[in-house]
């Protein structure tokens, strides 16, 4: 093959990933004074962070002053069936209002009451009022902010390059490697530290929020290869409600804000049926649980012509809705021609956020490689096995400046950093070899085998038989792509990409089912038809690595204020019916 000439940039910290996680990160860097780059391969101004429609958890006591961070934790422990990392959690709130007086300093245009304060909602399953928005694009109001702030303090942005591997010697990262994503120009990337901010794994479902090209688990299969391990990839959210018609929009989130501005979910005979699920929380239950109700009511036969149910907003009045929820209305009318103030809509559960991911340290999210930190989606350990909405936008913002003060202080202790050119030739030649493949197969087909087998095995419910089925299915589809066709052409390097898409698909999937596997119970966001029950033996984290070894840990104990405000370990399963 002929000699490709390859670009290096050196930078003091780099960052994979453009989205709220990796800014955040820059941000603190460079306001540290520190070198930073930010290299990914989506607009900055248009990273999957700007579709995080519903809001930004933080207890401001704004409009329930006795809320508290520890009664944000105890939240956030107690709805995620206690798996996640205490320390983390701990952490993520208590930081959380500072936050948002960040973005606020910024120049972020959250909503406000008449007298000035910030304004908040409730969110399913939040005991108070603790979500800060922005109408019903909170996640495009605070990628703006952060991009122009990034901007301001002078943050370098490469959002042409698709990373294809983190260059790591001796067990210390030093890098990446990447080709430009229309050119195929080749890029090396040193630094002396390496934050992953490059999301999550729910592209590999059919019906999904994540729009094409990403979140297809390329962050994970980085990090494994680096010589990382994953945590918790079985628990995987399901939104409840994801548009279903027309087909080409299936998938596409229906935010959390609908239900919490007082949405009614009912089946096509009109029930209104959570009374049946959760009769108390109704329609603000957890979302486990309301996409749990949604499935079963679909599965019994009493769905809509489209597979899904009813969310009705027409109750609440033209005004209303045009004000408090115009993104959702706007999408409505473009995408399936529907005025939402008179019809109801048809959703049903739809893959929307990744639990799981790469294995950090709690309060770090330091990973098993030195000078490798992951932060965002593509890490674990705050939400266990149930996520609540508004903490993800909180998460990419805490613990994205936590991570960019631990990448300086790493960067400002180093004497020296070793760059080994065996650890890249080894990635150039990895690039090489994919577009040296001739075959009957191609990368789109693949994918698409690759969501249809998750879907079909590894959904909202899940079985023995079903899993084991899906891991065949997943062999076969890795031997299909050993015969895999890459053919770049004059409309750019996308080919190239969507065959490393599929890899980080792969892997991912391959994780995701073994751990679903393992875990003979039903917890959280993982439901298993034959074990219904959740075993207290099995409140553990599950920990996969690449010769595909799962290992079992156990979460920490949240602090005496947190687990008295929690009220216990117990969690109440009444309502999550299966059958």
């Amino acid at each position: 093959m002929t000699q490709v000439e390859e670009r290096r940039i050196a930078t003091g910290v780099l960052v994979v990933g453009t989205g709220a996680a990796g800014l955040r990160a820059a941000i603190e860097l460079a306001e540290r004074g520190v070198q930073v780059l930010c290299v990914g391969k989506r607009r900055r101004d248009d990273a999957h962070t700007v579709l995080a429609s519903g809001g930004i958890n933080a207890a401001l006591g704004t409009m329930d002053p006795e809320d508290s961070w520890q009664q944000h934790a105890a939240d956030t422990l107690r709805e995620g069936y206690w798996l996640g990392d205490p320390r983390s959690v701990e952490l993520l709130c208590r930081e959380a209002p500072a936050a948002i007086d960040d973005l606020v300093r910024w120049g972020a245009q959250f909503a406000r009451e008449d007298d000035g304060r910030l304004s908040q909602r409730f969110f399913g399953a939040h005991r108070s009022r603790r979500t800060c928005f922005v109408g019903d694009y909170t996640g495009r109001e605070v990628q703006r902010t952060l991009a122009r702030r990034a901007s301001e303090v002078g943050v370098a942005v490469r959002d042409d390059i698709y990373v294809t591997r983190l260059l790591v010697h001796d067990g210390r990262a030093f890098g990446c490697y990447g080709f430009g994503v229309e050119d195929g120009s080749r890029w090396v990337f040193v630094a002396d530290a390496v934050i992953l901010a490059a999301g999550g794994h729910t592209r590999i479902w059919r019906r999904s929020s994540s729009r094409r090209d990403e979140n297809t688990g390329d962050a994970m299969r980085l990090a494994v290869d680096a010589g990382c391990r994953l945590r918790d990839m079985e628990f995987v959210q399901f939104h409840p409600t994801g548009m279903v018609f027309p087909e080409e929009s299936a998938g596409t989130l229906v935010t959390e804000a609908v239900r919490g501005e007082g949405g009614i979910l009912r089946n096509a005979a009109g029930e209104r049926f959570m009374e049946r699920y959760d009769p108390e929380r109704l329609e603000l239950s957890t979302r486990d649980r309301v996409a749990l109700a949604i499935y079963t009511e679909i599965s019994e036969g009493r769905g809509t012509e489209h597979g899904g149910v009813l969310l009705d907003v027409s109750h609440l009045g033209r005004d209303i809705v045009l004000s408090r929820l115009p993104r959702m209305y706007r999408q409505s009318v473009d995408l399936a021609m529907l005025d939402i103030t008179r019809v109801p809509m048809e959703v049903a559960p739809t893959a929307h956020y990744s639990m799981g991911g790469v294995w950090v340290e709690p309060e770090t999210h330091l990973t098993d490689v030195e000078g490798l930190y992951a932060v965002g989606e593509c890490a674990t350990g705050v939400h266990g096995a149930n996520r609540l909405g508004g903490n993800s936008l909180a998460e990419c913002l805490v613990f994205g400046r936590i991570v960019g003060s631990e990448a300086a202080r790493w960067s400002a202790a180093l004497d020296v950093q070793m760059r080994n050119p065996g650890s890249i030739a080894a990635a150039a030649e990895e690039v090489d070899e994919l577009l040296g493949r001739r075959g009957d197969e191609f990368a789109r087909p693949l994918q698409r085998a690759v969501r249809d087998l998750m879907s079909e095995c590894c959904g909202v419910v899940r079985s023995e038989d079903g899993l084991q089925a899906g891991l065949t299915r997943l062999d076969e589809v890795s031997e299909r792509s050993r015969s895999m066709e890459v053919r770049p052409d004059l409309a750019g390097y996308a080919d190239l990409a969507h065959a490393f898409d599929l890899q980080g698909s792969l892997l991912a999937a391959r994780a995701t089912l073994a751990c679903a596997l393992e875990r003979r119970e039903s917890r959280g966001a993982h439901t298993r038809l034959d074990y219904p029950g959740t075993d207290p033996l099995l409140r553990v984290n599950l920990v996969w690595d690449r010769d595909g070894d799962i290992a079992r840990e156990r979460p920490g104990e949240p602090s005496q204020a947190v687990a008295a405000l929690a009220g216990g370990p117990e969690i109440d399963t009444a309502g999550r019916l299966l059958e």
